[in-house]
C-alpha cells in the first residue's frame, strides 16, 4: 500500500446515512420555519458538524435554532438510524483487505461520538473498530472544512499526515483534507465528481477502492 493510514468518513462512505439525516434535517428545519428542502440540505450540510446549521440560519435569518435543537434532531436521527440503517455496500470487503494488508484505518466524522458510535452497533461496522480510531468533531472543536480534525486522527494515530489519504464525498471533507495535507479520494455514489473538485482521484463503488490505494 502506498499510504500508512486510511483515514474515513462516516456519514455516506461508512454508513449509508446521508439521504435519512439530511431528510431528517431539512424537514425538521422546515418544521421550525426555515423551508429547507432535501437538495438544499445536502449541499449546504452534508459532511458538515451541526453548528455549521446554527451558523447558516443564522446568517441567512438572523434567528436563533431552539436550545435543544441538537437533542431533537440526533433523537430524530438515532429513531431512522435503528430501523433503517445499512452499511455502505462493499465497504465490509474494504476494510477486511486493509486488516489483510496490516494497514492501519480510522474514523475522522463531522458527527459527534454517539452518533458514530450509534451508526457502527446498528450496522455491524462496531466489528472493525477499535474505540481508539473514532474520532470526531467533538475532539477537536473545529469540524470541516478546517484540517483540524484530520490532523488530530493522523496524530493519535501516529502517522505523518502526507503519508495518509482521506476517503471522502462531501466538499468540506475535500476541503478539510486538501488542507492538511492529506491525499483524499472522492466517493461519487452520492456527490457528482465536479463538487469533490481537488480530490486525488474518484470512484463511485466500493470495490474501486483498494486499486487507487496501492
Amino acid at each position: 500500500m502506498r499510504y500508512d493510514l486510511v483515514i474515513f468518513d462516516n456519514d455516506g462512505v461508512l454508513v449509508d446515512s446521508e439521504p435519512l439525516s439530511n431528510t431528517i434535517l431539512s424537514g425538521y428545519l422546515t418544521e421550525l420555519g426555515h423551508p429547507t428542502t432535501y437538495e438544499e440540505s445536502l449541499r449546504d450540510y452534508m459532511g458538515a458538524a451541526v453548528h455549521r446549521v446554527h451558523d447558516l440560519v443564522r446568517e441567512r435569518s438572523g434567528q436563533e435554532l431552539p436550545a435543544d435543537f441538537e437533542e431533537t434532531l440526533h433523537g430524530r436521527i438515532f429513531e431512522a438510524f435503528e430501523r433503517e440503517l445499512q452499511p455502505v455496500r462493499g465497504i465490509e470487503d474494504v476494510l477486511g483487505k486493509l486488516v489483510a494488508d496490516g494497514v492501519p484505518y480510522c474514523v475522522a466524522s463531522s458527527g459527534t461520538h454517539e452518533r458514530i458510535r450509534v451508526a457502527h452497533r446498528r450496522t455491524g461496522l462496531d466489528e472493525w473498530f477499535e474505540d481508539e480510531w473514532l474520532f470526531s468533531s467533538q475532539d477537536v472543536g473545529k469540524g470541516k472544512p478546517a484540517p483540524d480534525l484530520f490532523l488530530y486522527a493522523a496524530q493519535q494515530m501516529g502517522v505523518a499526515p502526507e503519508r495518509c489519504v482521506v476517503v471522502e464525498d462531501s466538499p468540506l471533507g475535500v476541503r478539510a483534507a486538501n488542507a492538511a495535507g492529506m491525499d483524499v479520494l472522492g466517493f461519487t455514489a452520492m456527490t457528482p465528481a465536479e463538487r469533490l473538485a481537488g480530490a486525488t482521484g474518484y470512484f463511485s463503488d466500493m470495490a474501486e477502492l483498494p486499486g487507487l490505494l496501492i
